[in-house]
């Protein structure tokens, strides 16, 4: 199957249109009721939407959820062109020129200078994608400093910037947790071994524990931040053993709804009607039923 560019424009430039339909005058007026800050929840949705299809290798469904997180940019767009801030146009025209200068040996250094690549690097690759990347980052790591120079105050000011800001704040926050220590192990700033956090995982415990327990409301920020550093903790700890946070948490998600379903389907009565003691039981025995199949556990 080969995509048909000329359809594939076709069927585009449909969608646009049906976009700014909606947005309109006598369009749909929910549409026109949103704003970037109303519909920037439902780009998050539709993005785990297509993560969850991707797992569950469920390929009619991935093309009908990335039609949806399609949908999310043609929705900014148009806002944006209502506001007059650019269009669609302009989206389109970034992301080309954003792939040839970063595919330099695909397109050429010339196109790639052309289409604002500053960085020297070697087109050359020889079929390595590991150099591929190597270039990509160092396009991409000038292609930053340049935008920064250009309209960060702090370089206008004349401060230096942090070797931290390379990691993106638009990023889900275990993401960004594990970047951040990822970067800060090259300035030599990190736990040297696995084994370090453990006791750092137990120490944060304490803390938030002693803060938890007073049970003052006007200590809710404090807790927010000791269970924010026990998170940030963990999630170290998975960078060191080489282990995805987020897809972590997603299995111990999907394990907890397999075992939970069990625990309903084993249950003699509702769940709510029954004691602690009977609730530990099915949950036990719901791991051991599902234990042939599962890999791991969900801590209790």
């Amino acid at each position: 199957m080969e995509t048909d560019p000329r359809r594939a424009a076709e069927l585009f430039g449909q969608s646009v249109a049906i976009m700014a339909r909606l947005r309109a005058p006598g369009g749909c007026p929910w549409d026109r009721e949103q704003s970037f800050d109303s519909i920037r929840k439902y780009t998050l949705e539709e993005a785990y939407e297509v993560f969850d299809a991707i797992e569950r290798r469920d390929w009619p469904h991935l093309a009908e959820e990335l039609g949806d997180l399609l949908l999310q940019v043609l929705f900014y767009a148009e806002m944006a062109a209502n506001d007059r801030r650019f269009t669609i146009s302009d989206v389109i025209d970034h992301l080309n020129r954003k792939l040839i200068r970063r595919h330099p040996h695909v397109f050429g250094e010339e196109a790639s200078r052309a289409a604002g690549n500053r960085a020297d690097v070697d087109a050359d690759v020889e079929g390595s994608a590991g150099a591929v990347l190597r270039n990509w980052e160092e396009i991409k790591a000038a292609e930053k400093s340049a935008a920064k120079s250009a309209n960060d105050p702090a370089f206008a000011d004349g401060k230096t910037a942090s070797r931290l800001d390379v990691v993106p704040r638009a990023l889900p926050a275990l993401a960004e947790a594990a970047q951040i220590g990822a970067r800060a192990r090259k300035a030599g700033f990190d736990w040297p071994h696995w084994r370090d956090l453990l006791p750092k995982l137990a120490e944060e415990i304490q803390e938030l524990e002693a803060e938890a327990a007073s049970g003052d409301a006007a200590r809710r920020p404090a807790v927010e931040a000791e269970l924010g550093d026990l998170l940030f903790t963990a999630v170290n700890l998975g960078r060191h053993l080489d282990v995805d946070a987020e897809m972590a948490l997603r299995g111990c998600n999907l394990r907890f709804r397999q075992r939970f379903r069990q625990m309903e389907l084993e249950a003699s009565r509702p769940l709510e009607e029954l004691s602690p003691g009977d609730l530990e039981a099915l949950w036990v025995r719901a791991k051991q039923m599902l234990s042939s199949t599962q890999a791991g556990g969900v801590a209790r």
